[in-house]
């Protein structure tokens, strides 16, 4: 079993305000020859991140000491659009990052996520309008990402619920994988087995 589980973060949260940020952006495809989940962080919007000769760009907010720390990346609408590539979602997580909140999700990304123990926590426009305006008052206000009650809770008292799959949800929380899942179900299956024999 995974030892990585999630009930609740609190943390302060990174903003990328640009809509429609597809796979190539999180992680271009230069970089996915690895098999492995490990290092994909280095270059997590790479593209964005550096220039051409690998210098840090400063006015990116990745290279911000500001936001150094967060476990919340928060996105504009339609993040993860394009090919479906789970090394996004390693690249992600790898660079440190718990949560992802958008208005809206591509599907593949959103499944990719939460195989990687990534929460994609999806908002309504006006919710996400609301977190990035905290932000920019304060880049150190915390966020609360509550995921067994499923709701994000700004410092001012503001919240809204986001939903999830029950299985993921159980899957995140337990610390779970696919097969995990499976085993946990063990006793289950064995009575089910005995009862209809």
């Amino acid at each position: 079993m995974s030892k990585e589980t999630f009930h609740k973060l609190v943390s302060t949260a990174t903003p990328l305000p640009i809509e429609n940020i597809d796979t190539d952006q999180i992680i271009p495809a230069r970089f996915l020859k690895a098999t492995t989940r490990e290092g994909f962080g280095d270059n997590l919007f790479r593209d964005w991140r550096y220039t051409a000769d690998n210098t840090p760009k400063a006015d990116f907010v990745l290279n911000d000491s500001t936001y150094a720390g967060s476990q919340i990346l928060v996105a504009g609408k339609n993040f993860g659009m394009g090919s479906s590539r789970e090394h996004a979602a390693w690249a992600i997580h790898d660079f440190g990052f718990r949560v992802v909140i958008s208005s809206f999700f591509a599907d593949i990304f959103r499944n990719n996520a939460l195989n990687t123990f990534v929460l994609p926590a999806q908002v309504s426009d006006s919710f996400l309008a609301e977190i990035f305006k905290a932000i920019e008052a304060n880049p150190q206000t915390p966020l609360t990402v509550d995921l067994e009650n499923q709701e994000i809770v700004l410092e001012n008292g503001l919240r809204e619920s986001f939903a999830i799959n029950p299985y993921k949800k159980a899957c995140l929380m337990n610390g779970y994988d696919d097969i995990d899942y499976l085993v946990s179900l063990k006793e289950d299956i064995k009575q089910f087995d005995l009862a209809h024999a």
